[in-house]
């Protein structure tokens, strides 16, 4: 076969690759005419690929300023610094679950909360920074979410205890007030009752909005908030796809994430026919799609995406407790039926019950132990199998004890850019 090749510029000033032998022997371009613009067609190329790194460099740098900063457990926490991972013994948060915290872009700590009370940098608690009516034993009972075009405003999104009555709300603090160390300006405004306590938030399309992504109770619908400069939509994109998510009130715990590239969500179902769902997300549109149903798993509570996204993790406790393991499914297997197949236990965990799987800015996976002043940590979550290397006792606390749960962060400030397998 003949390569041949033709320089269009777009209006981009991008050029163009046209292999085909057809067209080339219409065009009859001198050989060398032809080396020339292969020539151009490869300095363009490279130059691309040069500007694409430093943009997802420049992401990644990003990312790991504002997830620099955990707090979470029984006053536990941690600081990452490039490689180096350093015990908190500072913060005044108590928790039995959920928790969320936000830093700025240089890994300067902001606030964090368990959905209750509202602390800021200096670890005391913000003016009107009491009472909101998240819940400290549900599962993600805060979530902290930047304001589009406003550095200083964050939204707090607050979930319930086991889709109970004060549901799904969000407050707003304003980083200006209180001589810049913040104050929350507005509590607990009403999005729906009752949900579930399952909450994340992925970046739009357009790289500057956010959808809020939370599940209702009694029913199978994903809701999908938009966040924009104008505030809050309070119509959300519904979907009603997957398992119905209802029953006994304990079927309401369980962990939703999303992808590290936002294009897939995840969802630990604690008590259900199906403890892990995995769905596609249209960044676009809000809408949730494809279910992929793996059962099996009693318990389930944690779940987490490899950071490249072609492995899933479950933590799965046993009916009762006492059967603590992580679970990891490939997800290139194929259809349902091989990914759920490819399932293997990649640890074990002496504690009684482990919790979230997060992943953290240094490209490794934590583990929460109930009432345990180790973490387990994954360290190589992209591999496959039990080469991800997990220990039980990965990281020391400095004293402090961790629960179930693990700070929540939205998709699109996470640790680093990645990308979606081919699933179905």
């Amino acid at each position: 076969m003949v390569w041949e090749a033709l320089c269009l510029q777009n209006r981009y000033n991008s050029c163009l690759l046209y292999l085909n032998s057809t067209l080339f022997r219409k065009l009859a371009l001198p050989l060398q005419r032809l080396r020339y613009i292969e020539k151009q067609v490869m300095i363009q190329f490279k130059h691309t690929l040069t500007v694409f790194a430093l943009l997802l460099s420049s992401y990644a740098a990003f990312a790991q300023g504002e997830t620099s900063n955990w707090y979470f457990g029984k006053g536990a926490g941690l600081i990452f610094r490039g490689d180096t991972v350093t015990a908190v013994v500072n913060s005044r948060l108590h928790t039995e679950e959920g928790s969320a915290t936000i830093s700025d872009k240089a890994g300067n700590l902001l606030f964090y909360t368990n959905g209750i009370t509202v602390w800021n940098k200096h670890h005391r608690v913000m003016p009107n920074g009491n009472g909101l009516m998240g819940m400290k034993s549900s599962t993600q009972s805060a979530l902290i979410v930047p304001k589009p075009a406003a550095d200083s405003v964050f939204y707090i999104f607050t979930t319930d205890i086991q889709a109970q009555s004060n549901g799904l709300r969000y407050s707003i603090v304003n980083m200006n007030k209180d001589d810049g160390n913040g104050a929350v300006t507005a509590r607990n405004v009403f999005l729906i009752a009752p949900a579930t306590e399952k909450l994340t938030a992925i970046r739009h399309s357009n790289n500057r909005d956010w959808w809020v992504i939370a599940h209702r109770w009694n029913s199978n619908a994903y809701m999908a908030y938009l966040v924009t400069a104008e505030g809050v939509n309070t119509e959300p994109v519904m979907s009603n796809v997957g398992t119905v998510h209802g029953g006994a009130h304990r079927k309401a715990i369980g962990y939703l994430v999303p992808s590290p590239d936002g294009t897939r969500l995840a969802a630990a179902l604690w008590d259900s026919e199906s403890n892990f769902e995995v769905l596609r997300f249209n960044r676009s549109t809000g809408e949730v799609s494809d279910p992929v149903l793996l059962k099996g798993y009693e318990e389930a509570y944690g779940v987490c995406f490899s950071p490249d996204g072609t492995k899933l993790y479950g933590t799965a406790n046993g009916k009762g407790g006492g059967k603590a393991q992580i679970i990891q499914f490939d997800l290139q297997a194929g259809d349902e039926a091989a990914i759920a197949k490819s399932a293997v236990v990649v640890g074990m965990s002496g504690s009684p019950r482990i919790g979230a799987i997060q992943l953290g800015p240094n490209g490794k996976m934590y583990v929460a132990r109930q009432d345990n002043i180790h973490l387990g940590v994954i360290n190589n979550p992209n591999a496959l199998g039990k080469e991800s290397g997990y220990v039980d006792t990965g990281f020391h606390l400095g004293g402090r004890k961790s629960d179930l749960g693990l700070p929540n962060f939205p998709q699109g400030i996470q640790s680093g850019a990645g990308r979606s397998a081919n699933v179905r």
